[in-house]
């Protein structure tokens, strides 16, 4: 079993001067109605090193970030720039003031080009006031130069994968050319390449003097990339330390208060008959370019087994679990859900059928905004409360508040608006979704992507708890520490191809990470140390 320890006393080993203090929040408390998101928080950013902020979701973190960034505004405290008092009431006046924002979620326009989200509110113009492109062309060439992309800015974001969209989001920032750069999980959709290239770009940047803020759930990463520490508790800053003195143990502790420990493999492993079947799938590249994303895969999952699809990015995990589902086209190839050949069925036909898909993008594929709670849980099963070809309000209800009770989504009630919850319990939310379907086998995508280790480990035990009934699970996942305390077996996928298959149990961080083709970075901290 995985121990992260017992949390070690904290030592104030600041070595810097008050000189090197580019911006201070002082004193910030933040409520919303009855709720103190922030109590009277006090917080430092020093020229030219890089910040890291953790702590769980609901912690704080973003509410603070954004008061800096000028979403928000605080209920009381005042922010303090080179010693001099501000006041920044919108993201415009934080960015004249040398401030700029990644935000979390992400925050494009998908039906305009990457040139246009990136220079969106400030655009370059020429001499006689029109907007000059061949300059922002030349400009965003240059940034995804650095960025080591090959994005045409002409693009429209909505043609990008996720993790391209991220970049956009970074090349933004970038662009804006600040004092003060805060990443608020600027790799949860990133590449293990495309992670070392941004570690690239912060040291360059706090080597010319930019001070960094950055939040990540991915906390060795965050630990590597850090110079100094501060963790957030229930809207209250509980530690800080510089980075030489901190390790995995000491912020896992800080952060949840107590030693954390997680394990979610069975002692036993009773499975059930084949519930999945995938046979020398083939599937196509959408991007027009003809090659196979997927190619010749096969593998099964029988009831009661998680199995995990690891790998990096552009190996073909998305898209095989996506055509399973019916989001994408198969080429060739069989998918039988147990004697049913899905091939020929819809989306809806497969729901119905047994096949759930949580999808990698919840704010964009797995939830409707406007909606509440309930609205959003009971989306894709609302039949099932229709009695005599009315929808049952009563029995919607009902089914609502069991499933909100057994995902264990915590909110102020199922009329609550979607947007008021947590990434983590979001998730849960779609997941909850999915298995009011009642599915025989739940895909998931990145199912834990941008949320924090106590969310992870509820969501982990609860796909574990729904597999002992007898679920087949299949989740893609890019963080090598779930794949191997978090699945029965690990299918590693390399250029369309599964390449190896794992025992969990008896495999090791780098043997499951050289099949991928995957240096070591980014672990996760639901990890195994071997």
């Amino acid at each position: 079993m995985t121990d992260f320890g017992t949390p070690t006393t904290d030592t104030d080993t600041d070595t810097d001067t008050d000189t090197d203090i580019v911006l201070r929040a002082v004193d910030i408390t933040k409520r919303y109605g009855a709720t103190e998101a922030l109590k009277g928080v006090n917080f430092e950013v020093r020229r030219g090193k890089v910040t890291v902020l953790f702590g769980e979701n609901g912690a704080g973190k973003s509410t603070l970030m954004k008061i800096l960034a000028g979403v928000e505004t605080p209920s009381s405290g005042h922010l303090e720039l080179d010693g001099r008092v501000i006041s920044v009431a919108s993201p415009n006046e934080a960015v004249d003031l040398g401030i700029s924002i990644i935000h979390q979620e992400l925050n494009l326009c998908a039906n305009l080009s990457v040139r246009d989200n990136i220079f969106i509110g400030r655009e370059l113009r020429t001499a006689w006031g029109s907007i000059d492109y061949a300059a922002e062309r030349r400009v965003v060439l240059g940034l995804m130069e650095r960025l080591e992309e090959k994005i045409d800015p002409n693009t429209l974001v909505a043609d990008l994968r996720l993790g391209q969209q991220q970049i956009i989001e970074i090349a933004r920032a970038l662009a804006a050319d600040a004092r003060i750069l805060i990443m608020d999980e600027p790799t949860s959709a990133l590449s293990a390449t495309e992670v070392e290239v941004l570690f690239k770009v912060i040291t360059d940047l706090t080597d010319n003097g930019v001070a960094i803020v950055y939040i990540s759930h991915h906390l060795e990463e965050a630990i590597e990339v850090s110079d100094y520490a501060v963790v957030f508790r229930d809207g209250e800053l509980v530690a800080k330390e510089a980075a030489a003195n901190i390790d995995l143990p000491w912020v896992v502790g800080k952060m949840v208060g107590h030693a954390a420990e997680y394990d979610f493999r069975d002692e036993e492993r009773n499975y059930g008959d084949v519930a999945l079947s995938v046979k020398d799938v083939r599937i196509v590249d959408t991007s027009g370019a003809g090659r196979l994303s997927v190619n010749g895969v096969s593998f099964d999952v029988r009831e009661g087994e998680i199995v995990c699809l690891y790998g990096l990015m552009g190996a073909g995990r998305t898209e095989l679990v996506e055509a399973i589902a019916g989001r994408e086209p198969i080429a060739s190839g069989s998918v039988m859900l147990g004697s049913t050949d899905l091939k020929p069925l819809s989306i809806e036909q497969r729901i119905a059928r047994g096949i759930g898909l949580v999808p990698e993008d919840r704010q964009r594929d797995g939830l409707v905004q406007l909606m509440s709670v309930g609205e959003n849980m009971s989306l894709a099963s609302l039949t099932s409360a229709v009695k005599s070809f009315f929808l049952s309000r009563g029995t919607e209800d009902g089914k609502i508040a069991d499933q909100v009770r057994d995902v264990r989504v915590k909110t102020a009630g199922a009329r609550a608006p979607i947007t008021s919850l947590s990434g983590g319990n979001q998730q849960k939310v779609v997941i909850g979704k999915m298995l009011m379907t009642g599915p025989r086998v739940l895909l998931l995508d990145e199912p834990t992507r941008g949320i924090d280790v106590g969310a992870k480990g509820e969501i982990f035990s609860l796909l574990f708890r729904e597999a002992k009934k007898g679920l087949a699970v299949l989740y893609v996942t890019s963080e090598i520490g779930e794949a191997l305390t978090a699945s029965h077996r690990i299918l590693v996928m390399s250029k369309g191809r599964v390449v190896r298959e794992f025992d969990p149990s008896i495999s090791t961080r780098e043997e499951v990470m050289a099949a991928s083709g995957e240096s070591e970075i980014g672990t996760s901290p639901i990890g195994a140390t071997q």
